[in-house]
């Protein structure tokens, strides 16, 4: 979970001015407010469908107009929804356990991703090298799922190794210093890592785990329903153009994160996107509720949920697929 020095800094910033206390506004009457307030990751999943929002002025024919902010996670986006410094956000899938408790609605899945590794140490080619190794890790994100997913996949659990919480960047640093052994961690990152540290073992990856890893924008629970099936709308429609236009998405992904367009397109090709019809007919015939119970159990293993919700309880199925227009 974010550290009591992130909530308080965040509550800071949110004081700071008059606009951040206008976006605090923002989440408790949303439906009379044309802004939406959108935290996001800086990678292709977090950054593609917004890039593509703006370029195709997709926010003015919602009558709209969105507002975005960059996090390192998750877990902070959640709460910042929490603390109505945002209306909408995006998470990974490691991250799926807070609107599970509660913590905020699932309005849109977004991608499958599969960027997700354990990475160790040059000589240390399998999980069973890292018992008893520090392994640093953002806890309640992806990268620690994939950690955990790992263990439990190699017969080991969570005390056979140290794990060292870290914000992203700082695991960056510190497995290129050495500080830690190995981390739980994903690419773009990953990347960053290998030029201080070209020959890095990958000892795991979600790609091996038989499992679908759903990412998803989230929308704060007092986030109205009437604003959510606006955004939807937007989301949809950006989803499409993406879908049909791959290197264009990539693009202007790119201009976005200010970043060359041969990085992001490595980044994409750790992403599974699906056209928004094949979205609504996944969540119409349950496929969308199996990938969300099949995280909700490793929730549940890991201690992250006491017990598996139903899906229905924190994803917005029924908006979701109202929304959509062939």
């Amino acid at each position: 979970m974010p550290s009591s020095r992130i909530r308080r800094a965040l509550t800071a910033a949110s004081a700071a001015s008059m606009l951040a206390l206008s976006l605090s506004a923002c989440a408790e009457d949303t439906a009379n407010d044309s802004t939406v307030n959108f935290g996001y990751i800086g990678d292709y999943n977090g950054v593609s469908l917004l890039a593509i929002a703006k370029k195709q002025g997709l926010w003015k024919e919602e009558g709209l107009d969105a507002n975005v902010k960059q996090f390192n996670d998750g877990p902070i986006q959640v709460q910042a929804l929490g603390a109505g410094d945002l209306d909408f956000g995006y998470i990974g899938p490691g991250a799926m356990w807070l609107p599970a408790s509660g913590k905020a609605k699932v309005v849109s899945v977004n991608t499958l991703a599969y960027a997700d590794r354990v990475i160790a140490q040059p000589g240390m080619t399998s999980m069973k090298d890292l018992k008893g190794k520090k392994v640093g890790i953002p806890e309640g994100t992806s990268g620690d799922m994939a950690l955990n997913l790992a263990l439990e996949k190699a017969g080991m659990d969570t005390k056979d190794v140290e794990k060292v919480p870290m914000a992203p960047a700082t695991i960056v640093s510190a497995f290129s210093s050495g500080q830690i052994d190995a981390a739980g961690i994903w690419y773009p990152l990953i990347d960053n890592i290998k030029k201080k540290v070209p020959k890095l073992e990958e000892v795991a990856s979600t790609r091996d785990m038989g499992s679908s890893f759903p990412t998803a924008f989230v929308a704060g629970n007092k986030v109205k329903p009437e604003l959510s099936t606006k955004v939807i709308k937007v989301l949809q429609k950006a989803n499409d153009w993406r879908a049909k236009h791959p290197e264009e998405a990539i693009a202007e992904s790119a201009k976005m994160l200010k970043l060359s367009e041969s990085k992001v397109k490595a980044d994409a090709a750790n992403v599974e996107t699906l056209p928004t019809s094949d979205l609504v007919a996944k969540t119409k015939d349950g496929t969308v509720d199996k990938w969300l119970n099949v995280l909700g159990d490793f929730f549940v293993r890991n201690g992250q949920l006491d017990s598996r919700p139903d899906p229905s309880d924190y994803y917005t199925g029924d908006l979701y697929t109202k929304a959509y227009k062939k």
